[in-house]
Formats: C-alpha cells, structure tokens, sequence
C-alpha cells in the first residue's frame, strides 16, 4: 500500500525532492500523472488544501500537507533513515546545519531559478529585465556559496553521507542547470559543480531526476 500521494504538475522539482526522499525511506509514494491544474480549485481540492497550491501530499491515513519543503521534510521523518537524513535528535548543531542548508534551498536558491523559468521559458509572466539580472546576479552568489561549502573536494554539506541538505539544495540546482546556470556561471564553481555531479550519479537521484542536462548559454529573454 502507498503511504501517499503528491499531487503536482510533471517535471516538478519540489516533487522530485520529496521522491528521492521517499526512495531513500523505502516510502511507496505515487505521484499521478494525470493531475489537472483545474483540480485545485475544486471544492475538495480546497476542502484538504486550502491554499489551493502543489505540490500538495495526502496520505493514506489522510494527513494533507501543503509546501515542498514541508512534503520532504514529513517524508524524512517517516522512515528508518529519518537521523541520517535529518540529524540524530541529540545532535542540536547538526541538525541546525542541515536545516540552515534547507532554508537556503528554499529562500537564496528557488526565488533565483524559478522567475527565469516563468519568465522565458513558459512565459506566464512580463518580462523583465531588472528581475532577470537580479535572480541570475543572487543565483551566482548563492552558488559561490555551495562552492565554498564543498572546497576540498567535499562530497555531502553536512558531514560525511547524503541528507536533507544535499536533497533540497540539489533540486532548484539541477532544475537551474538545465536553462539558467551556463557555462559561464558554472567556471566560477567548479567545485559546486563536481559536487552536484556526484550526487546526480546516486542511484537516489538517478532514479528520479535521470540525466542532469546543462545548458551552454542561459536562456535569453523573450
């Protein structure tokens, strides 16, 4: 039986966060490929997420939640690798560090990738250049920072194997790799790069997000 569902449009990367995730916790969780964006806005879409937002998870004991980050961090606690993957509950500073790494994901690494994608990629939004130069000018900043994090060939950033931090950093990364982070953002950090190759080369991350495609020149506006 699957412990839950994800309801979200294809290609997500939030989605894929919680799948490598779940994978790791041997958790069954489906995610159907026939979702309609309609759906949200349906009376019992709204009656479990109020919001009306994806990624959304019910699960089969009907526990909704709403929030990527909040989806991945309740399908790490779940399973039997929830201390590797969050930090042992007596261990304070690792788990702090690991949390610090999923804030960042979600507040110095999605906010950079995902206006360019809207903007020139599936242009929803105006253009704009000011907005456009500002995510790719923070997006380069924030990937210095990875690259200082993983200087001497480091393989995870907290400690020595795969967790919570690894996963949610890596998935705006590999989203960003694919039309915003160019050859020429990637000369600045090199060792960033290695490192999100190594971790696209895990079976955990293999599986759900398949071979990582690098763009040779970032997407131009519209």
């Amino acid at each position: 039986m699957a412990f839950g569902k994800i309801y979200s449009y294809p290609g997500n990367f939030r989605v894929q966060r919680a799948q490598v995730v779940a994978a790791i916790n041997g958790l069954e969780v489906e995610v159907p490929g026939d979702f309609q964006m309609e759906t949200t806005k349906t009376p019992d879409f709204l009656a479990k997420f109020p919001m009306g937002k994806i990624p959304a998870f019910e699960g089969a004991d009907g526990f909704c939640i709403a929030e990527g980050a909040a989806i991945a961090m309740y399908l790490a606690g779940s399973g039997p690798k929830r201390e590797q993957l969050l930090g042992q509950a007596t261990d304070l500073q690792t788990r702090a560090r690991i949390t610090e790494w999923i804030c960042f994901a979600e507040t110095e690494l999605n906010p950079q990738v995902l206006p360019a994608f809207v903007m020139c990629v599936l242009k929803y939004m105006p253009y704009s250049e000011a907005a456009y130069n500002n995510a790719n000018n923070n997006l380069e900043r924030a990937l210095k920072r990875v690259e200082k994090a993983v200087e001497g060939g480091r393989k995870f950033l907290v400690g020595e194997q795969l967790t919570m931090a690894d996963i949610m950093v890596a998935g705006p990364l590999f989203f960003g790799l694919g039309f915003l982070i160019d050859n020429k953002m990637r000369e600045v950090a090199p060792g960033a790069i290695k490192y999100l190759d190594g971790l696209a080369e895990m079976p955990e991350f293999k599986n759900v997000f398949g071979e990582i495609k690098k763009c040779e020149t970032r997407v131009a506006a519209p």
